[in-house]
């Protein structure tokens, strides 16, 4: 079974640093794009950032860049997304989500909650003032 377990939520003050993680099993880790996906209450969810299966080629959402770095480790099949200076407007359940391989990853793809199979859980984010 495919399995996205995401760790490393929690809260933080408003500048400060948060890591999460994501272990991945149930399939080839190391072929498939991965993302992280955030949603707030009320609100639809937002592609954060998106890495390519090797790890050379990220995406960041405006709201994320210079901010947040994604990372993976294919030997350990875990997906990690380290959140620094954070914002109250940061505060959110963030999923882990994996694209089946299939076809070209476009630029819209790559941050675009509809290109992608499969979804953890959800850990959340609350960041205050």
């Amino acid at each position: 079974d495919v399995q996205l377990v995401e760790s490393g939520g929690g809260s933080a003050l408003a500048g400060g640093s948060v890591r999460l993680s994501c272990a991945v099993s149930g399939f080839t880790f190391s072929r498939v794009y991965m993302s992280w996906v955030r949603q707030a209450p009320g609100k639809e969810r937002e592609g954060v950032a998106g890495i390519s299966p090797g790890g050379a080629s990220t995406a960041y959402a405006d709201s994320a860049k210079g901010r947040f770095t994604i990372s993976r480790d294919n030997a350990k099949n875990t997906l990690y997304l380290q959140m620094n200076s954070l914002k109250p407007e940061d505060s959110a359940m963030y999923y882990c989500a994996a694209r089946r391989a299939r076809g070209i990853v476009t630029p819209i793809d790559r941050l675009s909650p509809y290109s992608y199979d499969y979804w953890g859980q959800g850990t959340q984010v609350t960041v205050s003032s």
